[in-house]
C-alpha cells in the first residue's frame, strides 16, 4: 500500500505542478513511469474515482465552492450527513484532554503503546494510552525516532512500549473500505485550552467538506485570531482524526500542512470522492 501511495503522491505532485494545463491520463502516467492502463487501475482502486474526476476535485474553484457551501461549525449537529459509503462518523471519535494531574506529572504512571502501520496516505506512527490515541503522524523520509522523541516531549514521564498488534487493528478498521467501525475511538491529548477548543472544532468538520481558518476562529469564539488558530492547527498531535487537512485558506488554496502539502491534497480529494459517490460515475 505504501508503494502505491508513493506513486499516487508522485502523480498528485505532477498534477499540482501542471494543473493549468489539465494534463491527460497519458501525460500523468508517463510522468510516474506507468502505462496509462496500469495507472488508471491503480488510481481508481486507491481514490475510488478516475484520475480525470480526481483532477476536478483538486481545482481551486471546487475548493472555493466547498468553502462557500460549508455551514458554520456551530450549526453542525451530531448527524454530520456523511454518505452511507463512509464509515468514519464524527460521533465515533471522542476527544479527551489530559487531566491537570497528568499534565503536571508528565504522564507518570501511564503506559503508552506505539507502533507503525500502513495507511492509504503512507506509513503512520500511532501511539495510545489506556484512554485513547495520543499521537498519530505520517512518517516521512526519516525513521520513527523523531516521532518517539516528540512523544517523550509531550509525555516525558510515561512508560513507552512498542506493541504493534492492538494499534494496527485500529488502523485497519479506520481505512478499510468494507469493515465498519464497531466501537468509539477515543483521543487522549495534551494541550492548552485554546488548542483543545480548536481541535474540537476541527472534529466537527464533516469528511469531504472544508472550512477556512477564519471559520474555525469564529467557531471557537475568537474571530480575529485566525493566525493563532493556524498555530494551534500546526501543533495538532493526531493526524486525520483531528482533521486539520480539512482547513484551507479563504482563497481556496491548500495552504501548508505539517505532513506535506501533497498528502493534504490526497486526503482532501480521497474524502471528497467518498462523500460524493456521483463523482465516480
Amino acid at each position: 500500500m505504501n508503494s502505491d501511495y508513493q506513486r499516487i503522491a508522485d502523480a498528485i505532485g505532477y498534477i499540482n505542478a501542471n494543473i493549468q494545463q489539465q494534463p491527460s491520463l497519458d501525460e500523468i502516467a508517463a510522468a510516474i513511469n506507468l502505462s496509462p492502463f496500469h495507472f488508471q487501475r491503480l488510481f481508481s482502486r486507491w481514490a475510488g474515482v478516475t484520475p480525470k474526476k480526481y483532477l476536478q476535485i483538486l481545482t481551486v474553484d471546487r475548493a472555493k465552492a466547498l468553502l462557500a457551501e460549508s455551514k458554520p461549525l456551530l450549526e453542525v449537529s451530531d448527524s454530520v450527513g456523511l454518505s452511507s459509503s463512509s464509515r468514519l462518523h464524527d460521533h465515533f471519535v471522542q476527544l479527551e484532554a489530559v487531566t491537570p494531574g497528568e499534565y503536571k506529572s508528565g504522564g507518570q504512571g501511564i503506559s503508552i503503546q506505539y507502533a507503525t502501520a500502513p495507511s492509504p496516505f503512507g506509513e503512520i506512527f500511532i501511539a495510545a494510552t489506556p484512554r485513547g490515541i495520543c499521537k498519530l503522524s505520517f512518517i516521512g523520509q526519516d525513521d520513527i525516532n523523531a516521532d518517539i522523541a516528540d512523544l517523550k516531549r509531550r509525555w516525558p514521564n510515561a512508560e513507552l512500549r512498542q506493541n504493534p498488534l492492538d494499534t494496527v487493528e485500529i488502523i485497519d478498521s479506520i481505512f478499510s473500505t468494507t469493515d465498519a467501525i464497531t466501537r468509539p475511538l477515543s483521543l487522549h491529548v495534551s494541550g492548552t485550552n485554546f488548542q483543545i477548543n480548536v481541535w474540537r472544532a476541527l472534529m466537527q468538520i464533516p469528511a469531504g467538506t472544508l472550512n477556512s481558518y477564519s471559520q474555525i476562529a469564529e467557531a471557537v469564539g475568537r474571530p480575529k485570531a485566525a493566525r493563532a488558530v493556524g498555530s494551534a492547527i500546526g501543533s495538532n498531535p493526531i493526524a486525520f482524526f483531528i482533521p486539520c487537512h480539512r482547513v484551507l485558506q479563504q482563497s481556496g488554496h491548500i495552504g501548508g500542512y505539517h505532513w506535506g502539502v501533497t498528502r493534504k491534497h490526497a486526503m482532501h480529494a480521497w474524502e471528497t470522492a467518498r462523500r460524493n459517490p456521483q463523482l465516480a460515475q
